[in-house]
């Protein structure tokens, strides 16, 4: 059952006054509840009940109707409160795209997945297995008219916090998208992700025993190379808008740690660190990585929109906008992976303390462009520069998406 539809912002203006006010707590909080390992259920639930999970639907339907671009910058903003909280949002994002588009569902079960994200429900994401092999070995068994899934994924982002989780699976011989709810009793999450960054975004194991399937919601996977490459930059621009964020949060938390500091090691008596030149060097380069990030980021964010509006019919046009994605990895990853670690020179040995945990922002970013290799996508598109070989993605039944995605 989905829960009742809440009052919300009437308007954008509205919502990002709330946003802000929210976000401010969510920043004050971020490194204590990390050091605790505080699951973030309460921030989830606060962006749930101001409507975040459904800006992107029309306002008829009852969203926002905010573009593609919009619904990016405030995902940055969320990023730079805390980069758990916007990663979360990773899988439920291309969710929400994928049903915008019209891809897959029939008129009935669309409307029904618009009332579920109004009401508030969250969509996790839930792909890739801990195998030797990039082989699917979660599989839909049929029998008579009862339809289940059982199986057992791991880096599940977002599902221990949602409400329904999307995952790929075997149907027979064929590789198919299904969506489930993450309250059947055969479905479990599992707090079990063992990475040294984004440590609260619930990237574990969910297991699938028997789980109960919606004929509706399986979809064969591979079928459009249209929806393939826009969803697939979806995915790489949440990815990189988070990445935005962190370099933002580096930005703030610099400037914190340094502006009430009095002294710079190695100077006696007291020296202003926020007067050194040094100090303004090493806080303007932060300052100027993050902000070009961001507009790196919105102006991807851009293009999907400006794809969206061309009608999403054409494949070269769509794998140019995956290219351009592409591209824009391999700058906004060092962009801000150089300016997080730039940021110790603020300070001395002061700048390493936990209790600063100025460290997290490297951590972060580290482990969010650890996701999709940028190696694999420089290969790319230096074949498609030299070749003219674009990159596709051709899910198969042995492949994980993101292997796939990469090959």
């Amino acid at each position: 059952m989905t829960a009742p539809v809440l009052t919300r912002p009437a308007t954008l203006e509205e919502f990002d006054q709330e946003l802000e006010t929210l976000l401010v707590g969510v920043a004050g909080r971020a490194a204590a509840q990390e050091r605790s390992h505080t699951l973030l259920r309460d921030d989830v639930a606060a962006l749930r009940d101001l409507g975040f999970g459904a800006l992107r639907l029309p306002a008829a339907d009852g969203g926002l109707g905010v573009s593609f671009e919009q619904l990016i910058a405030r995902l940055v903003r969320i990023a730079a409160a805390d980069s758990n909280l916007a990663h979360i949002y990773r899988g439920h994002i291309a969710f929400v795209e994928t049903l915008l588009a019209g891809y897959d569902q029939d008129a009935a079960n669309r409307a029904l997945w618009i009332d579920r994200i109004v009401a508030g429900d969250l969509v996790g994401n839930a792909q890739s297995e801990r195998n030797d092999t990039a082989q699917i070995t979660t599989v839909i068994e049929r029998e008579g008219e009862r339809i289940t899934l059982t199986g057992r994924k791991y880096y599940t982002t977002g599902s221990i916090y949602a409400d329904w989780i999307h995952l790929s699976a075997l149907d027979g011989e064929q590789r198919v998208g299904v969506t489930v709810a993450a309250s059947d009793p055969g479905v479990q999450s599992f707090d079990d992700w063992d990475g040294f960054g984004q440590q609260l975004t619930g990237t574990g194991t969910t297991t699938f025993e028997r789980v109960a399937v919606d004929p509706a919601d399986v979809v064969v996977a591979g079928e459009n190379p249209v929806r393939g490459d826009h969803i697939a930059a979806v995915f790489q621009i949440v990815l990189l808008a988070v990445a935005a964020g962190i370099g933002q949060a580096a930005l703030r938390d610099g400037l914190e740690f340094v502006r009430p500091r009095k002294r710079i090691f190695g100077s006696p008596g007291e020296t202003l660190p926020r007067e050194s030149p040094l100090v303004q060097q090493t806080v303007g380069t932060v300052s100027a990585a993050a902000d070009a990030a961001t507009r790196l980021v919105l102006s991807a964010a851009r293009d999907v929109d400006s794809l969206v509006a061309r009608g999403l019919d054409d494949a070269d046009e769509a794998n140019d906008l995956l290219l351009g994605v592409y591209r824009l990895q391999q700058v906004v990853s060092p962009l801000v992976l150089d300016a997080v670690t730039e940021l110790f020179e603020v300070g001395g040995a002061s700048a390493v303390s936990t209790t600063a945990a100025l460290d997290r922002h490297w951590r972060n970013a580290r482990t969010v462009h650890s996701h999709n290799p940028a190696a694999q996508r420089r290969r790319a598109l230096g074949d498609f520069e030299l070749n003219g070989t674009r990159p596709t993605w051709k899910p198969q039944a042995s492949v994980d998406a993101d292997a796939a995605a990469d090959a």
